[in-house]
């Protein structure tokens, strides 16, 4: 949970060379807090991996504009999924052929948004899909470089609402739709196939999924030598709990690196980059038992942290002040009106009392991308440590309660 950006200095939870006691008191709580050093020491550690693939970070875990331009200067791509993701890329300075525009529904006015400014590839997930960017293409008098996403038919060791490769998924095509389109061609002379797509899942907790669905693809493209570039997608996993058993990145490396041979390679890591370098940083509001339980009542909630709602998740929660009192199993509890609003049961806290702050740690990925206005709650702003370590800036304001009607109309 602790790294070399999180961690303690002596009492006070700190990020990189700043105290969270410092951010708090002027910023306020609930707070996103990241840490560039970090995110980007998971980047080029994944690098390091897998030194020849071309990095494309998942904007999807965490699209701040802030991350996406550090990454960007470190050298990455973007993977998007939708038109506006596209937009923050380019917002981000990504220069447009190191984006790759993903995702299984895409609209008309996305796909030539994309086609306009020339993003460098477009992963297709069906055949009626890649016959409209056929013809968009031509309308737009362009050509579209395109991988084909394949749907191997694996099933992950992986939460099953994040495991996307098996048969009964909506993503991707089986191998005889996408021999199909590769042995028709012709029949969109305005799409380039050049690559194959696989993602099986996200928090992959084994390597054999992976290898398997790889082992599957070098398979089906033997016969297309058009087919030069293989995209993983993404999928390595961090650990959200001490005792989290997962494959390391050296081991994912030992295993995919040999299957990549003879490839161009994409990797799209998101949560890899970014969830260890962000935690969730809310105060104590009250306390009180029920029920034979006690709970922690905080002003941060589901609207700010779905994942525990959304996937039963789990994120280590601690005090930002460390104390060493003995700990008791307590229900962490947001103010949202559903009974599903649990940031954390059965967390070993010691006695905490209103006004004391906690932060909820590995929520640097899915947090403030998924949070809502739910109960009208103004969402959280961001705060990022800079790439020294030595000083913090705000990344992203507080919604405020006008924010939260300014683009409605009163028509009575």
């Amino acid at each position: 949970m602790f790294n070399n950006s999180i961690h303690f200095e002596g009492a006070q939870l700190a990020c990189d060379r700043v105290l969270v006691s410092d951010i708090v008191a002027q910023i306020g709580t609930p707070v996103y807090i990241y840490s560039l050093p970090r995110i980007l020491a998971n980047f080029k550690r994944i690098q390091a991996a897998f030194p020849r693939a071309h990095i494309h970070y998942s904007a999807k875990a965490n699209a701040n504009l802030t991350i996406l331009r550090s990454l960007v200067q470190a050298g990455a791509g973007i993977d998007a999924v939708s038109g506006g993701e596209i937009y923050r890329a380019l917002a981000a300075d990504t220069p447009p052929e190191q984006i790759v525009f993903a995702g299984v529904g895409k609209t008309s006015q996305e796909l030539y948004y994309a086609l306009e400014q020339k993003i460098g590839w477009f992963n297709v997930e069906n055949a009626d899909e890649g016959r409209k960017l056929d013809r968009m293409a031509y309308v737009a008098n362009t050509t579209a470089q395109v991988a084909l996403r394949l749907n191997p038919d694996v099933t992950a060791k992986t939460h099953p609402h994040i495991a996307t490769g098996h048969g009964a998924a909506k993503f991707g095509m089986t191998a005889d739709a996408v021999r199909a389109l590769l042995d028709h061609a012709d029949e969109t002379p305005h799409l380039r196939y050049n690559g194959i797509h696989i993602h099986i899942g996200s928090q992959l907790h084994d390597t054999d999924a992976t290898a398997e669905a790889l082992q599957t693809v070098r398979d089906l493209i033997a016969p297309y030598p058009q087919i030069t570039t293989i995209d993983l997608g993404g999928g390595l996993p961090v650990a959200y709990a001490p005792d989290e058993e997962i494959p390391d990145l050296d081991s994912f490396a030992a295993v995919l690196n040999p299957l990549l041979e003879g490839y161009e390679v994409i990797l799209e890591p998101g949560r890899a980059i970014v969830a260890d370098a962000g935690m969730l940083i809310t105060r104590v509001l009250y306390t009180k038992e029920q029920g034979g339980q006690r709970f922690v009542i905080v002003d941060a909630g589901m609207t700010d942290l779905i994942r525990p709602a959304l996937y039963d998740a789990h994120h280590e929660i601690i005090p930002i002040i460390r104390n060493e009192q003995p700990t008791d199993a307590v229900q962490v509890v947001g103010p949202v009106c559903e009974t599903t609003d649990v940031l954390g049961r059965g967390i070993n806290l010691p006695p905490v009392q209103p006004n004391d702050c906690l932060a909820i740690l590995t929520a640097g990925a899915y947090g403030m991308v998924m949070a809502s206005n739910y109960n009208a709650r103004p969402r959280p702003p961001e705060v990022a440590v800079s790439e020294d370590g030595n000083s913090w800036y705000l990344v992203r304001h507080r919604e405020t309660w006008q924010d939260l009607i300014a683009h409605e109309l009163d028509v009575t």
